[in-house]
């Protein structure tokens, strides 16, 4: 069904990076999905029974990192969906899933969530997100989970992955940086309170409240330090971060004058040797009545 241009007005700059063009924030994207992954410990570390999954939709796609992981991690799994309201993302993610040969199994459709999924009821097995937080306002909560009850069957999984973006850094600039996106990120109504961990923790008690049976979390730590794995990835992510996302925080958030100094700053002293930055990633997951 066609979206007329009132309707995606209404919801196009939901999310916090508001250029759709910006190859800035698909490069982030990129980057950030393989952090993600690896940080969890693979695409579905808490998911035992990897069968009973047919049709998988992942909500908020992106780049299709996750999407094509899950192709290539699971064989058996033959229908894989991705969504995404960015155009430019779509288009990017089918070229990857051609790429690394799983287009047989793997497409994404350019689709607002907020307006309309548009897959039959009952359909899939799994409905994942990931990140919610960058585009969903928390009175867009009931209305997503609403659809996904829709098309999930019964006793389908619904997986959802917040963060509490970073908890702690030893680094003074990247500490302030974060505080100006977290303040901007609820003066903009998507977060529950100014915590950076409120919309991890609110998902647990919106999953009971939609009527979701055995529901369980796992929290993933991760550390990002000179020498770990994961800080060649963390130094680009940062630096891509408060680029793309300083026209979300000028709107929302209070930026200080010496902004670009604490960038410059935070880029050098997250190299230092002895910078540790840590946070968490909390996978809260359900099955929809059978």
């Amino acid at each position: 069904m066609e979206q007329n241009s009132s309707q995606r007005k209404s919801y196009e700059h939901t999310y916090f990076v508001q250029d759709n063009e910006n190859r800035d924030e698909r490069d982030r994207l990129s980057l950030q999905d393989q952090m993600i992954t690896r940080a969890m410990g693979g695409v579905l570390p808490e998911q035992n029974d990897s069968q009973r999954f047919r049709r998988v939709l992942d909500v908020g796609c992106g780049t299709g990192g996750w999407l094509i992981e899950v192709a290539k991690a699971y064989p058996e799994i033959k229908t894989l969906i991705g969504i995404d309201i960015n155009r430019q993302m779509v288009e990017y993610a089918q070229k990857l899933a051609e790429q690394e040969q799983v287009h047989d199994r793997v497409e994404f459709h350019t689709m607002d969530a907020l307006l309309f999924i548009e897959f039959p009821r009952h359909f899939f097995d799994l409905v994942n997100q990931r990140l919610g937080w960058s585009y969903l306002r928390t009175w867009d909560w009931h209305t997503i989970l609403t659809k996904y009850l829709y098309i999930a069957r019964p006793d389908a999984v619904i997986r959802i992955t917040e963060g509490t973006t970073f908890d702690t850094t030893t680094s003074p600039a990247l500490a302030q940086l974060f505080q100006v996106g977290f303040d901007a990120l609820y003066r903009a109504g998507h977060s529950f309170t100014p915590e950076p961990s409120s919309v991890a923790e609110r998902i647990p008690h919106l999953f009971r409240e939609f009527g979701l049976r055995n529901i369980e979390t796992r929290s993933t730590l991760f550390e990002h330090r000179i020498g770990s794995e994961s800080m060649d990835i963390f130094f680009e992510d940062v630096k891509l971060l408060f680029r793309t996302g300083l026209p979300f925080y000028r709107k929302w958030g209070n930026i200080p004058p010496n902004y670009e100094e604490l960038y410059q700053q935070a880029l050098e002293e997250i190299q230092d040797p002895g910078c540790l930055t840590t946070g968490h990633l909390v996978t809260t997951w359900g099955t929809t009545n059978g």
